[in-house]
This record gives C-alpha cells, structure tokens and sequence, in this order.
C-alpha cells in the first residue's frame, strides 16, 4: 500500500492505511471526490517581456494537454519513445519511463500502460502529475480481465470488463492502497462492447461502444455522471469507432469522429439541449486532422491547412492564425495545438473560449531544447503491498528510482504492531537510477515478526542542498504457518525447562545460516512448570493463528497455554482430569488430515489412544479412540507432521534399544505398518517434533541428549526419512532440560 506522508509520516501514514482497507473488495463507499468537481484550473501563463515560457521540446510530438501542463515525446532510435512532463509554472520539465502506451486526463494524470494501443492496456501506473513528487498508483487490469478506458482521478479508471460468457460492463476500478475496488456503470446496453472513452471532467466522461445483434452490430454513446454511476443520455452512431477515439464533451456539445467513403474524415456534434445533431467534414482520411472540442467550438486542421474553429450552435467559423500539426484537448476544456503563428514562430498554443465565447489563442511555450529537472525526486517505487518470504526464498527485493543518481536514500521498516524498525542506507548504484536492496525478513538478527510493515524511503543529495524526497508504503509480510512458531514469525521456536522449573523459549533462524540451523534469541518464558510431568507443544488447538501447549501436572489435570504470537501465553485453561493414566502424550500433528493438529496417549497397558482436534478452544479434543495395543514397547513417541508424504501427520516411535520406527498415518487416526528409521537413537532424551525448521515445506524433527543436539531434516521419503544437519541449539547445555518441547 502506498501512501505519501508529511510531518508525522509514518503514524499518520499507518492510520490512514487502517482507514483505507476497512472497505471491502468490490465495494466503493462513495465516489472519489475527483468524480464530483472539475479540477481546479492552472493558468497558462501569457507571452510578457517578464514572463519567460515553458519549453516545448524540439523534435518532439505532442503527447497531451493536461491542467497544469502537457506531455511531449520523442523516439529513440531502438524504437522507445521518451516521454517528458513540462509544467506551466516554470519548474522543470520531468522524465517518465519510457511506457508501451499512456494516457492523460483527470486534470494532470499520466496513465503508463503495457500496450501502444491504449484500450489494450491492462497493467496501469497512474501519476499525478500535478503533484509530481506523489506515490504512483498500480492497478492490473489483467487481474479483472479488464482493458482501460480513461483516466478518471489519480486513483481511478474507467475500465472495461469482460465476463467469461463475452459480455462487456463498463467499470469504475478504484485502487485504494492495498485494495482494488470495482463499480459498475448503469444504464448501457447489456450487449454493449469495445469501449473507449473521452477525457474525464466535471464529474462525467463521455463514452463510445458498439451495440445491436451480432450480424447488424452499430456504434453508440453515452454520457456518464460518475458520482452517480449511471448513463443519463445516449446517441445512436452508424460504427463503434472503437480504434478512432476522436470523442469529445463540454457543456453545450458532444462529439465523435466519423469516417465515410465519399465523404472522408467527419465529426458529428450534438445539442445537448436541443438534441440537434450536425456534421462538420474534415477532409480525406489520410490527412491525420484534430479536432478537439472547446465550449461551444469545433477546433480543427491538421499540417497542411490552418487551424479553423467551427461554432456548433451558430455554425461561425473563424481561423485561429495558427498553421499546426497537432491539438489535444485538455480536461479544463482547453485545447493545446503543436504549430506556428507568424506574430510569435514556433511554439504550443492555447485555445479558449473568451468572456464573449468566441475562441482566443495565447502562445504558451517556446519550441527549444528542454531543461530537464534538476529537482530531487522518487520517480518510481518498487514496494510491494504483501510479500510471502517462504515463496520468495526468505527475501524481498525493495527499491526507488530517483530522479539524480548523487544522493544516498535512507529505508526504515517498522512493524506496526510492535515498533521493531529496520534500517539501511541505500548509496548509488553502479550504473542507472535505482537505489535497491535484498531484505532478508531479519531485524536485529532475529526473524521479523509478520504483519504490517511501514516501509519509509527518505533522499537526500550527497551536497546536503535540496528539499529530501520521501514516500512511506505499507507493506504486509507473511509466512506459511508453522506451528511450532510462538513468535509469529515463522520459524520455530523449541522450549525447554530447566531442573528449576523455569521454560525457556529459542528462536532459531527460518534458514540454515551457513549449513547450520542457528539459534537467534533466547528468551525466558516464566518460572512455576517444575510442577509437570509433561509439556506438549501441539499446535494450534485453539482455532487462533498461533501453537498453543499443553502440560500434564501430577494430579492428572490437563492444562492448555493459548500461544499469544509474541513468544509468551495466556492464563492456563483446563482441559479435563483423569489424564494421570497415561504414560505419553504427542501432540501437534494432523492425523485425519482435517487441518487441525491431533494428540496421541498411551496408557499403562500399552494402549494406545487418539483424541481428534476440533479447533475449539474451551473443548479442543473429542472423545478418544482407541488405536490399538502393544504400545508399551516405546519409551519415545512424537508426532512429527507429514515428513514421508503420505495422506496424513505421521509418528516415530523408538523402542527400549534405541531404535526409531516411523508410523505414516493413514488419514483416518491410524497408521500404516511401521517402517525401521534405524538405531543408535537411545542417546537422546528428547525427540521434539518441530515444524519446518528449515523453511523447505516439510516438518522436521529436533534431538536433543548429552552428545549433543540435532536437526533431522524431513525427505520426503518413508525409507529414509531423515537427513542430519548440525545446529548450535543447546550447545554445551545436554543435561540442562529434563523437558524439551
């Protein structure tokens, strides 16, 4: 989620993104303000000896008239073109990447597409323009198996979005930080197809599709009031123009481009009023002609003649003086034109309909060599809204391309929830603009925890002059769940306790450092648990998104510990009594494959007994059932997950010689007939089922004994289930635990 703070930044960055995502997907609260109102119009500024004018890049073609300025491109010579923003109030002009295709509107939106057609675009970037230092805005049509239509606001766009039955519905799709939102257009034909659109403005936009049965398909249009949702005229057309453009709208009119055999290039106009409907004949369709649209005024020509104005009520025409090769219309209801004047050379000029209506022409940039901007900028971030590092590899690559390479870019992350910041200065790059860095999910050497993260990016020249360029994001990291995780961060944590009764809790790493599982931080869980006779951690039992224990005491009472996510748990709850019968519990793995995690007892006898998972917190096993006898055989039982691929959580058992047995489970509670993991495992006190130690997909299981404490790395494999990796856990510590979970 992107957000651009000032002042307080990131506080008020995190609350604004609260309030943000509180809307659900598919569901636009109230029309972006943007719908309701004509942008604020930008003045031009006028030819005086005091006034120097804007810069219009020589060589270059127009490539839109905007409020408070317009956009110019040129080619390269691998076929890229280069586009550049030059605003009127005398800063500095601005480069944009180079785009498949763009469009402009909604006062001064720049819209980069993935496509040179631009109703094939589908992957946008919205910039506005009149803010240049703002946060871009993403939004993947792909994903709606939509294509774009227009520019609406600086987070809005027309779209149009095809059902899988090949049926079209024109949609408002608003990306509102972390969440894309969409809202149909009422009141079009339900056959209506190819959309295209005019330019945005005083809350309405004006649109062209085709229409009819399909051997006798026609064009039409349709004016839109956006804050309402819904189509309030429309007009019949002999073709859909769809590839054509040439839509148009003020107050008084509307219109659209034609083309005829025998008649050339045309545009028909409509009264909005009065409904009457005219044409104005342009020429031969190889003439390249504009025609933009002001107030009352037809604004036409193309290279070869001068710019005429056709008034559409009165049918006055008058020249413009100006012979141009181009003319673009901007949302203010202005028209830009690419030509000559003989009383002021070479230049843009700009049309408006005066105080007595009828069109006036001021010169508002020179044809020149641009100046482009000096001014420091982040021109475009590369921060994603969520990223799970268990699919990336445990990174994830963050980034911002300035606009000068002599500056260095100062990141801060701060979990949210916590307050636990990381930070990194970020110095120029080899070559090109983009400042970037790996993360690896680390903050003070230990797994950062899950969750919301601001991401903060702050530029500052290396001359310490300058105003710094910042952008504050959130971001939203996660990892598939494990659950031997207290911390919530995705890695294991192992407990053990001391002959003193205290627990300890360690966090490993979520990756093998160096080929070894390492420990990050130990941390003391409290003191009291002397008084069990075992502790059990089994997942999560209670239906939250955090591992939970259980602990036996002398009595015969079962206690659960709802895990809390930061490494301590909630006030014991009982579970039941009459537990003191049993030998052995193993908890923690899913058993009957329904996604909750199981516990096994044996009893004197032998027997062994399994008690389903239910999720529930006050009652979070079922009756038991028995699984069979001969049990009595194993001094060890762990439950371990799915590590051999079978259907289900699977259990190793080892026998009074040492060696170790592994049961897969069948999917129902039982298991399949044992297979021998093999012996020499007697030196070790405690076998500890242990989630994904590794961050590879599969549970592992931890050893621990006075020769030392190992990871066995899970296969995949029944016939050879384990790999031995070392690892730093309790190191020098084999007799300190007489319980470890």
């Amino acid at each position: 989620m992107q957000l651009r703070t000032t002042g307080t930044r990131l506080a008020t960055a995190v609350t604004v993104a609260l309030a943000a995502t509180a809307l659900g997907a598919g569901t636009l609260a109230t029309a972006p303000a943007a719908f309701a109102a004509t942008p604020a119009a930008v003045s031009a500024p006028t030819e005086t000896a005091d006034t120097a004018l804007p810069v219009f890049p020589k060589g270059s073609d127009l490539g839109g008239a905007a409020t408070s300025g317009f956009l110019s491109y040129s080619f390269q010579q691998d076929g890229t073109r280069d586009l550049l923003w030059t605003p009127y109030d005398g800063s500095a002009a601005i480069s944009l990447q180079a785009p498949e295709g763009w469009s402009l509107g909604a006062g001064d939106v720049v819209v980069l597409g993935d496509a040179n057609w631009i109703v094939q675009m589908r992957q946008l970037t919205l910039r506005n323009m009149a803010d240049p230092a703002a946060p871009t805005v993403s939004i993947d049509l792909g994903a709606l198996n939509g294509n774009y239509v227009a520019v609406l606001s600086p987070t809005s766009v027309l779209a149009q979005i095809t059902n899988a039955d090949g049926t079209a519905e024109l949609h408002v799709v608003t990306k509102d930080g972390a969440t894309t939102t969409t809202r149909k257009i009422e009141g079009l034909p339900a056959d209506a197809t190819d959309f295209f659109g005019s330019q945005a403005h005083d809350g309405q936009v004006f649109v062209g599709y085709e229409t009819g049965p399909a051997d006798k398909r026609v064009g039409g249009r349709a004016m839109v009031d956006l804050t309402a949702g819904t189509v309030t005229a429309t007009y019949a057309a002999p073709e859909s123009g769809y590839g054509f453009g040439g839509l148009g709208f003020s107050a008084s009119h509307v219109t659209w481009f034609g083309y005829r055999s025998g008649t050339g290039d045309y545009i028909t106009s409509v009264d909005r009023k009065t409904g009457e409907q005219k044409e104005t004949v342009l020429g031969t369709h190889e003439g390249e002609w504009y025609h933009p649209l002001v107030g009352e005024w037809l604004v036409y020509g193309n290279a070869d003649q001068l710019a005429k104005a056709r008034n559409l009520t009165t049918d006055e025409t008058v020249d413009l003086g100006v012979s141009a090769s181009r003319a673009q219309s901007a949302a203010d209801g202005s028209a830009l034109m690419l030509g000559t004047r003989a009383a002021d050379g070479e230049g843009l000029f700009r049309v408006v309909a005066g105080a007595d209506g009828a069109p006036t022409v001021t010169k508002v940039a020179e044809l020149g060599a641009p100046v482009v901007g000096q001014r420091l900028a982040i021109e475009q971030s590369s921060v994603p809204d969520a990223v799970n590092l268990d699919q990336t590899g445990g990174k994830v690559t963050l980034g911002w391309t300035l606009s000068r390479t002599d500056a260095v870019v100062d990141v801060t992350l701060t979990h949210t929830a916590t307050g636990k910041e990381f930070k990194k200065r970020l110095t120029a790059p080899a070559s090109g603009n983009l400042f970037s860095f790996d993360w690896d999910g680390v903050i003070a050497g230990v797994d950062a925890p899950n969750g919301t993260y601001g991401v903060e990016a702050e530029a500052t020249l290396l001359s310490g002059t300058g105003t710094p360029a910042y952008e504050g994001w959130l971001m939203n990291v996660s990892r598939t769940a494990n659950p031997h995780d207290y911390t919530n961060n995705g890695s294991t944590d192992v407990l053990a306790r001391d002959a003193s009764g205290v627990l300890w809790r360690d966090d490993l790493r979520d990756r093998p450092v160096g080929g070894q599982i390492k420990t990050a931080q130990r941390s003391k869980v409290g003191t009291g648990w002397g008084t069990y006779k075992q502790i059990e951690a089994v997942g999560n039992i209670s239906g939250s998104s955090v591992g939970d224990l259980i602990a036996l005491d002398g009595t015969g009472v079962l206690w659960q510990y709802q895990g809390k996510g930061d490494g301590t748990f909630n006030t014991r709850v009982k579970i039941g009594s009459g537990w003191g019968g049993y030998t052995k519990l193993a908890g923690g793995s899913d058993l009957n494959g329904d996604g909750k995690p199981d516990l096994l007892a044996t009893d004197a006898s032998g027997a062994l007994w399994f008690y389903k998972g239910t999720g529930s917190a006050t009652a979070p096993f079922a009756a038991r059932v028995k699984v069979g006898g001969g049990w009595g055989i194993y001094n060890q039982l762990t439950a371990v997950g799915n590590i051999a691929g079978s259907s289900a959580g699977d259990l190793v058992a080892r026998d009074t010689s040492g060696v170790l047995w592994l049961y897969q489970g069948n999917g129902t509670g039982g298991f399949s007939t044992r297979v021998k993991v093999g012996s020499g495992w007697g030196a070790f006190s405690q076998l500890v089922g242990a989630g994904d130690v590794n961050a590879d997909g599969r549970p592992d299981l931890i050893a621990y004994g006075t020769g030392g404490t190992y990871v066995y790395k899970s296969t995949g494999s029944a016939t050879a289930p384990f790999t031995r990796l070392t690892t730093n856990l309790y190191a020098g510590e084999g007799t300190k635990f007489n319980s470890v979970a």
